[in-house]
């Protein structure tokens, strides 16, 4: 029975597309398929990945690659003069998060690179670059510009500004609701925490949390203190035998 459903899905999943008959083959293709997470595998059948018939996606610049996962209630938009979508092999992205690019702003995402339910991407007057592998807890949100805050003017009107794109590095890890501003750079293997606001430049390896974010440790300092605990016990056990 697992080769019959595993056939179906490999038929159908070729031809999947965001065309209606391609989304039509999509749905297809999920029949007798666990929900949620247990679609990814799906991604691997087709050279554009899976884009869920769930997800809304209205952006022609869109470029996906094989295990690329787009799933449920995702939503992708352009919004005049935007730029580019590129998700690499093995990006997925998870129910309710809105990637979004306009005037001056793309967005790329780099290999393997997980982004979890309720995110949001929107890229204006800058752009969005994130790195390989990089892991993205729910509810975080990415805004390479700000709104002008002049005061002879209604804030509905005042215009978008940027300081400079978000630019993440390989190997990150950024904890549940975590906020990135504009001319932010997050060096490779570097750990945001939970809730912290992230308002300029975080070195690589470095842990930082807090509104706005700071660092308080390193990553290696971590390993290096670990290192010394396990010969420091092991001496000591051995003392007492």
């Amino acid at each position: 029975m697992k080769k019959i459903k595993r056939y179906w899905s490999r038929f159908w999943m070729r031809l999947a597309g965001l065309g209606w008959m391609g989304r039509l083959a999509t749905r297809l293709a999920t029949w007798g398929t666990p929900p949620y997470k247990g679609r990814v595998y799906l991604s691997r059948m087709n050279p554009q990945g899976y884009i869920s018939p769930e997800a809304i996606v209205y952006h022609p610049q869109l470029q996906t690659y094989r295990g690329a996962f787009i799933g449920d209630r995702v939503t992708i938009f352009q919004s005049p003069q935007g730029g580019p979508v590129i998700l690499e092999a093995g990006v997925h992205l998870y129910g309710e998060t809105i990637i979004e690019t306009g005037e001056g702003g793309m967005i790329q995402i780099g290999a393997e690179t997980h982004i979890q339910p309720r995110c949001q991407l929107s890229a204006y007057k800058g752009s969005i670059k994130i790195g390989r592998r990089v892991e993205i807890a729910p509810n975080c949100l990415f805004y390479p510009y700000n709104h002008g805050i002049a005061s002879d003017e209604p804030v509905r009107t005042q215009p978008l500004e940027s300081r400079g794109d978000i630019i993440i590095e390989d190997d990150v890890w950024l904890g549940a609701g975590v906020t990135v501003l504009d001319n932010v750079h997050i060096g490779q293997g570097a750990v945001i925490g939970a809730g912290s606001i992230v308002t300029q430049d975080i070195p690589a390896n470095a842990v930082a949390v807090g509104a706005p974010a700071k660092v308080v440790k390193r990553r290696d300092a971590l390993d290096l203190d670990g290192r010394e605990f396990v010969e420091t016990h092991q001496n000591a056990k051995a003392k007492t035998t």
